[in-house]
């Protein structure tokens, strides 16, 4: 019971990497609370969590302050404390910087970027009052790399790993960690709708499979173990770190 009555926030939390996360918190003691925007998503999967441990959902959307607020707020009336926060929350439409939108660009940087700003904002006090805390942020290979026709994703996972050296050099004093996962390729909703999104599927499921050394995509229990090395006190002395969980593809990106 690595994370034994811990009080955990994760956001985008009822698919992928953050439902993964959350049934491997929970099943290792943690108290989590499930943050989501699909409402009928997150009573599902909080009750799938619910059979391992200690889960509420909370809907709210990460890019709104008011809610995020309302979650930071009903997880401290709740449990008294933030111990670790997980912002795994994400969209990417695809789009160059000529044919995405403007209201396309401040969707994904809303989410993607300023979600994460937010959720950390209004949780880091708290830490700070219980004498420190965890934040795990999930960037991307993007957040190293571009990739094709991901022009807006690119920016907010890039955006998203220098925000989290921010905070690590801002509050080590307050002894509050913050690293960075970057995940190559995982099966998730997010992976298929970028591959339906090209014109042939299985030729760009082919050729992103092909991209990893390894030869596979990752599974979001991959990256959910990583998180919880991450949020446990074994790395105390890891802050400001940039983590790929990636099949080796930034190894051998030229």
């Amino acid at each position: 019971m690595k994370l034994q009555g811990k009080v955990v926030i994760i956001t985008g939390a009822t698919d992928g990497i953050g439902k993964a996360t959350a049934l491997k918190f929970a099943s290792e003691g943690a108290k989590v609370m499930m943050v989501g925007r699909d409402e009928a998503k997150g009573r599902s999967a909080e009750a799938e969590v619910k059979r391992y441990g200690d889960a509420v959902y909370l809907k709210a959307d990460v890019s709104d302050s008011s809610q995020v607020k309302r979650i930071i707020e009903e997880t401290v009336r709740r449990h008294g404390r933030i111990d670790v926060l997980v912002n795994n929350a994400a969209v990417c439409p695809a789009g160059t910087a000529v044919t995405t939108s403007e209201e396309m660009w401040d969707q994904i940087i809303d989410i993607n970027l300023k979600g994460v700003f937010l959720c950390c904002k209004y949780a880091i006090p708290h830490m700070q009052k219980n004498g420190g805390g965890v934040i795990v942020n999930i960037g991307s290979i993007n957040s190293l790399m571009a990739m094709e026709n991901e022009a807006a994703y690119d920016a907010s996972k890039g955006g998203v790993l220098m925000l989290t050296k921010a905070i690590a050099v801002d509050f080590a004093k307050s002894n509050i960690r913050a690293n960075c996962i970057l995940p190559g390729a995982v099966e998730s909703t997010m992976l298929e709708g970028s591959l339906n999104a090209s014109s042939d599927p299985a030729k760009a499921r082919e050729w992103i499979t092909q991209r990893h050394p390894v030869r596979r995509t990752g599974k979001p229990q991959e990256i959910a173990e990583v998180a919880l090395f991450l949020a446990t006190d074994a790395p105390s002395f890891m802050t400001g770190a940039t983590i790929p969980v990636d099949g080796g593809i930034l190894a051998g990106w030229v």
